[in-house]
């Protein structure tokens, strides 16, 4: 699994410039599995997008694709993880992506 923090590299006026070639960047990697989760940052200095996989060249080269990097309006920093813990509610959701091996916090009553 993999936290994508992109951060915007030129003025806001050129990054929503781009926006719909980013938006249709981010459905394609949707629809593939490759995207979970994505959103800006606040305040809004770039976004983050939790992906999935075990290969950072993959991601890497996925990154590269999006049309705020190739208009040099922005980067991508990558961090891998294996995700370990978490609630029941997020279990269940990564469980549905297909990652396995987490254990479960059950809630406190």
């Amino acid at each position: 699994m993999f936290i994508l923090v992109l951060t915007y590299l030129e003025s806001l006026d050129k990054i929503d410039g781009l926006m719909s070639d980013h938006q249709q960047y981010l459905q394609r990697h949707y629809h593939d599995g490759t995207f979970l989760l994505s959103g800006r940052q606040i305040p809004r200095t770039g976004g983050v997008i939790l992906a999935i996989g075990d290969d950072l060249d993959t991601i890497d080269k996925i990154t590269q694709t999006d049309p705020f990097v190739l208009a040099g309006a922005a980067r991508y920093d990558i961090i891998q993880m294996t995700p370990t813990t978490a609630t029941a509610t997020a279990s269940a959701w990564l469980a549905a992506a297909g990652v396995q091996g987490i254990t479960t916090i059950p809630p406190v009553l």
